[in-house]
């Protein structure tokens, strides 16, 4: 007899909601905790597990680590994920792999179905079932495509908690067999540059977190230094010396982030150049540059048009 799969067990929780946070800093956030990870554990039996939880736009999972190395991704939102060294914009085409013991903290940009999949990991090995001479890559985070396919099978892995009822044989067959073609979809999957990394120093830190809220607030470096106590000189100093690049360069990797998050909103690509300070073309060339894509490409938008003219984004 054909097995109905179960429906999806969703979590929905109510967040604390924390005061509008000072001026710089447009709304608050909203915490909830990393509820009942141990009600998920995969084991060798069951190697990948799934969770789906619906979390509104501006609440935030405090941070946390698991022992086992995780993938979250969004169907329906934009989220971001940030760890000590970075941040990275995770939109509904995209995925993240967080390795075994990495402290991270998930942030919905948007109303979300947060669905994460657990994945356990062989002693000494990292990564979903790759070679070992590919595990170094997978042992930092990683932005990820998503394929269609690997999108649908997201989808049908079941959802249920341990201590509900038991699995069923055929139940338990069908999960292993999604989880093994999960684990290759994720091997084959292309990594893509969407992190923006961030310094330990508290100064530079708190300049770059007033960037992240609002990349187009200032257009000089000399601007943004103002609310940091530091000169100019100083944080682009500190920029060569924790970053490794220059306030520029930074910014614009967090501009690349925020387009792909209001690219996942279905924004118009001349609109979104518009709203980063660009003109489309200036917007086309940038992006080229930086990540070797056309923006259209980049931003999952092929079929979308750049302008009222109707000409294909390229």
């Amino acid at each position: 007899m054909p097995m109905t799969p179960t429906e999806p067990v969703v979590e929905h929780f109510a967040a604390q909601v924390v005061p509008r946070s000072p001026a710089g800093k447009p709304r608050g956030l909203s915490y909830v905790d990393s509820l009942t990870p141990e009600l998920f554990v995969p084991t060798p039996a069951r190697p990948v597990r799934a969770k789906l939880r619906w979390l509104a736009a501006d609440t935030q999972v405090m941070p946390h680590s698991h022992p086992w190395a995780q993938v979250a991704i969004s169907t329906t939102g934009v989220i971001r994920l940030t760890v000590n060294h970075g941040t990275y914009i995770v939109p509904p085409s995209r995925a993240l792999w967080i390795p075994p013991g990495v402290e991270h903290a998930v942030t919905m940009v948007e109303d979300a179905d947060l669905r994460t999949l657990y994945f356990h990991q062989p002693r000494g090995r990292c990564g979903p079932g790759v070679p070992r001479d590919q595990e170094d890559a997978w042992r930092q985070c990683r932005v990820l495509e998503v394929s269609d396919l690997l999108r649908a099978l997201v989808r049908e892995m079941p959802t249920a908690p341990d201590g509900g009822p038991a699995t069923t044989p055929a139940e338990l067959r069908r999960e292993q067999h999604l989880s093994a073609l999960v684990k290759g979809e994720l091997a084959r999957a292309a990594a893509v540059k969407l992190g923006v990394d961030l310094p330990q120093d508290k100064r530079l830190r708190h300049l770059c977190e007033a960037v992240l809220a609002d990349p187009t607030r200032h257009d000089t470096l000399a601007d943004w230094a103002q609310d940091t106590g530091a000169s100019p000189r100083t944080v682009a100093r500190l920029f060569r010396s924790e970053l490794g690049s220059t306030f520029t360069q930074w910014r614009q990797q967090v501009i690349l982030a925020k387009a792909v998050s209001l690219a996942a909103g279905r924004m118009p690509m001349g609109q979104i150049a518009a709203e980063l300070g660009y003109s489309a073309s200036a917007f086309s060339a940038m992006v080229r540059k930086s990540v070797g894509q056309p923006p259209g490409r980049f931003l999952g938008q092929q079929d979308f048009n750049e302008s009222a003219g109707g000409k294909p984004v390229a």
